[in-house]
């Protein structure tokens, strides 16, 4: 039997580990990716701080936001095997002013939606989107304050429902202007309404183009949720395994 040269030798000893390293680059490049919630409370109560979740890149297509690297590498716009993301979906998308950091929302309206809170209620198209009230209670902050809210199920014009949290229905992003989503563009808001930075904030985040998505949240995979705030989260051992694999609505 032959005997192997030291370049055979080096590839069998190397090639196992470089396989598994494109798999996962073409795994995270292209299919699913992992994003922790943190130290954001935009979405409370659907995500918590801490949240592990799962993020599906092939379901509106791609970007150079959803490759990695890809706006160092790519300088072409828009998307390849594009499509609308649904009203209610939970997405990660790059933030359109800085588009290092990475955020999570709830998308509200998509392109040619007209958009408008008064009174802490969404107005869609002209329609207020029914609510219903859930449960109040009192949690402590990660900053250590301790707040007031109230949960309300809340569905949207395609009759998909998930939760949200209000401290008031007079906040200051509680009664708003009149807002058309452009072309090109969803509007994303956070679940936790007087506790999110979003699309209600034209000279902040603004409307979200859809080249910036990066993905559609699916899964909460594991959570490092601290179980010592007050919420009724069951948790065991200081772990909320409860929120492990947890479909994200």
């Amino acid at each position: 039997m032959p005997k192997k040269t030291i370049s055979q030798r080096i590839w069998n000893f190397v090639k196992e580990p470089l396989i598994i390293m494109v798999a996962f680059l073409c795994v995270h490049s292209f299919a699913y990716a992992q994003y922790e919630i943190w130290p954001s409370e935009s979405m409370v109560p659907t995500l918590e701080v801490g949240d592990r979740v799962i993020v599906s890149k092939y379901a509106y297509g791609y970007s150079r936001y959803s490759i990695p690297f890809g706006r160092s590498l790519i300088s072409a716009k828009g998307r390849v095997m594009g499509s609308l993301p649904q009203r209610g979906d939970v997405v990660v998308f790059a933030d359109p002013k800085d588009p290092s950091r990475v955020m999570i929302k709830r998308v509200i309206g998509l392109p040619g939606d007209e958009i408008q809170l008064t009174g802490g209620r969404v107005i869609h198209n002209g329609q207020i989107l029914p609510r219903i009230f859930e449960k109040s209670y009192r949690y402590r902050e990660p900053a250590g304050n301790m707040v007031s809210v109230t949960e309300f199920s809340e569905e949207n014009s395609q009759g998909r429902g998930y939760h949200i949290a209000e401290r008031t229905d007079r906040g200051r992003l509680d009664n708003t202007r009149r807002y058309r989503v452009p072309a090109g563009h969803i509007f994303a808001m956070g679940d936790n309404r007087d506790n999110s930075a979003d699309s209600r904030i034209l000279s902040g985040i603004g409307y979200v183009p859809l080249e910036n998505v990066i993905g559609r949240a699916e899964i909460i995979a594991i959570s490092l949720y601290g179980c010592d705030d007050g919420k009724d989260i069951k948790c065991r051992f200081g772990v909320a395994f409860s929120r492990f694999f947890k479909k994200i609505i």
